[in-house]
């Protein structure tokens, strides 16, 4: 007989008259490639579409804009103030809807940080005039854009158009909205002690400002109907010394409750680099970082409040909903990386559960691309291009050559489709290069990862050989029909003299008690800087004292392309006994005899400087294994090469590349 492992998690809960099958809300995520009038294309309704039909009760389309006039602060939000909107909107919500979902339609306004609409010459406006606005819109007319104080019938305008989105929402489909009142955009603006300090009933004492998003919350209840749900967000902290902290934000929500049916409390101010990785926890936070903030909440309100930031682990959630802490999880980033979360939870799956590595490939990506990816779902980005692969019309042997990230996504798809797959490793594991940070404690997710994947392959009925290198001897023996080359890359060791004291950062990570009291990493890439921050914080746990010297050659570390792990980094930066040394070559490395210690000697912005440590570590790169690969070339009818092995880059890469080659096999 079939019993629920998590009856918290899938106990059924009423918002007005809509009721959701369970208690795990998809949140808002803004897709950006919209289409020439800023309109939802079939791509996004297949993004929103895969997360509905993994079992979420919701799934939140983020960033629709109520007024575009004056409220727009990207050019890629949906403006829900256009009419022409309603067709692409009503199939977006039907994509979602279809699968037993509720569409839920994030209704933002942007306020002083308004800068599509600053850039097309609207005013723009906050609770306060502000001179100079900082960050999105600082560059607006060379030197900052002047925001307005909210008149009162622009106020009044507001409220309309906050309840007129909501009810073109409706009329899509849409079975709720949320309220945005956090993150530091226009209704946190006027929630704010610190900046709205306007001497009107809009502003100043605690009552004045909560007016505003209690006056939205009754607008779209008088169009939508009382029954119709209502969201609303807020950052029960703004997560820095200069805004507002959770005592405020109790406050703020003892005066909301009753005014909407779900408080959702996240953290932050988008505002602030260091709260970023707060309001989106990084890998750097435990499961569940901000869960505290909604527990407090619930203590003081009777509407129903949901938790929202790093949650992966059913176990954990149902923890969470079971102890009262929350009555709603919402998950952003974990339904990414596995859309079927919902239902391999609720079938009591948990060791399928794809978990979040908080990485940031998939934000960084949409900032650098306009598309979403994921490093460990191959999918995501691509989901109507998923639908669209045949199934295999021949069976094939296959053959992957290496048993890392690629080598094992290649393999298990490979099997997934039919074929008949001999995955050899060269090591006596699988898992290649990135096994090194096992016992890394903010990696834990990836290692998590690794060992899925590995189980998965062999569930699959894959053929896995260790310590089996592919020669072109093997290949010939083993006569694929087709070869998947995943051999990766080894690490570059730099052309310094005296570079043999040094070792390389994969020893140093299996091994980091070989690193002394005073370390110096070459090379300020993601390796070299994680490398140090792991170390560093081995001292500061451990109480050790010492420090660690990262040295990089360009006047800047990289973040790899993934800037906002990038951010994260940074804080832990500040945070550690961790020297930055930018601009800087090493000239030499050489032993110090009279003071035991091994010299770096290096030149920084034409000066001299010496660096006096126990331990050098090397991290400047990886070299593709072009040979090997090359190699196997010719040993098979049909060939591909994934991952590190054509040029070195991230596991995103790597998935996704594998995923993609393995589905193209058997088609001829």
């Amino acid at each position: 007989m079939f019993e629920l492992k998590y009856p918290h998690l899938f106990a059924p809960i009423r918002l007005g008259n809509t009721v959701f099958r369970n208690r795990i809300f998809g949140a808002p995520t803004g897709y950006q490639d919209l289409t020439a009038e800023k309109f939802p294309p079939p791509e996004a309704v297949a993004y929103y579409a895969r997360k509905a039909s993994g079992g979420a009760a919701t799934v939140a389309v983020g960033e629709c804009v109520v007024d575009s006039l004056r409220g727009k602060g990207s050019a890629d939000h949906i403006p829900l103030d256009n009419p022409g909107v309603l067709g692409s909107l009503t199939l977006l919500a039907d994509g979602i809807s279809r699968h037993g979902a509720v569409a839920v339609a994030e209704l933002q306004h942007a306020g002083m940080y308004a800068e599509e609409s600053a850039r097309r010459g609207n005013a723009i406006y906050g609770p306060v005039a502000v001179q100079s606005v900082v960050g999105q819109v600082a560059h607006v007319d060379g030197g900052g854009t002047q925001a307005l104080a909210m008149t009162e019938s622009v106020i009044y305008e507001t409220i309309e158009a906050y309840a007129d989105a909501a009810l073109r929402a409706k009329q899509s489909g849409f079975g709720m909205v949320l309220i945005h009142g956090g993150h530091g955009w226009l209704l946190s603006q006027f929630l704010s002690p610190q900046l709205n300090t306007r001497d009107d009933m809009w502003g100043g004492s605690l009552e004045n400002r909560v007016r505003l998003p209690i006056a939205i919350a009754k607008r779209i209840r008088e169009k939508c109907g009382r029954g119709f749900p209502i969201e609303f967000r807020m950052s029960a902290t703004e997560a820095n010394p200069n805004g507002y902290g959770l005592d405020e934000g109790v406050k703020i929500a003892i005066a909301l409750d009753g005014h909407v049916d779900l408080l959702h409390c996240s953290a932050g101010h988008h505002e602030v680099r260091d709260a970023f990785v707060v309001t989106h926890p990084s890998m750097f936070l435990p499961d569940g970082a901000n869960a505290y903030l909604a527990a407090e909440v619930k203590k003081h309100v009777k509407t129903p409040v949901a938790t929202v930031g790093a949650f992966t682990d059913p176990a954990h959630m149902e923890e969470v909903l079971a102890s009262g802490g929350a009555d709603v999880i919402e998950l952003a980033r974990e339904l990414i990386a596995d859309p079927d979360m919902p239902i391999k939870a609720r079938m009591g799956r948990d060791g399928d559960i794809t978990k979040c590595m908080r990485c940031f490939t998939c934000f960084s990506n949409l900032l650098n691309t306009k598309q979403f990816s994921c490093a460990v779902n191959p999918e995501i980005g691509a989901e109507l291009a998923v639908t669209q692969i045949p199934d295999a019309k021949f069976s094939r042997t296959v053959l992957v050559a290496g048993g890392g990230v690629a080598g094992m996504e290649a393999a298990l798809t490979a099997a997934e489709r039919g074929h008949r797959v001999i995955l050899c490793e060269k090591s006596s594991q699988l898992g290649g290069a990135l096994r090194c940070e096992t016992n890394v404690p903010f990696k834990a997710k990836l290692s998590q990862y690794l060992d899925l994947q590995a189980r998965r392959v062999a569930e699959a009925g894959v053929d896995i050989r260790l310590n089996t290198p592919v020669t072109t001897e093997l290949a010939r023996e083993l006569a694929p029909d087709a070869i998947i080359a995943a051999l990766g890359a080894t690490p570059v060791k730099p052309q310094i003299e005296g570079i043999s004291l040094a070792i390389g950062a994969e020893e140093v990570y299996l091994n980091p008690e070989l690193a002394g009291e005073r370390v110096a990493i070459l090379g300020g890439g993601l390796v070299g800087t994680e490398l140090a921050i792991y170390l560093a914080s081995r001292k500061k746990q451990n109480g050790e004292s010492g420090h660690v010297v990262l040295i990089e050659q360009l006047p800047e570390l990289s973040d790899g392309g993934n800037q906002l792990h990038g951010l994260a980094l940074d804080v832990q930066l500040r945070e550690l006994p961790i020297i930055v040394s930018t601009s800087t070559k090493v000239l030499k490395i050489q032993k110090n005899a009279e003071f035991d210690v091994t010299d770096v000697i290096c030149e920084q912005t034409g000066d001299a400087t010496i660096y006096h440590v126990d331990t050098v570590i090397y991290a400047v790169g990886q070299r593709p294994l072009w040979d090997a690969t090359d190699a196997l070339r010719d040993c098979a009818p049909e060939f591909y090469e994934v991952g590190d092995c054509t040029a070195p880059k991230n596991i995103r890469a790597a998935t996704k590349s594998a995923y993609f080659a393995a589905t193209a096999i058997g088609r001829i």
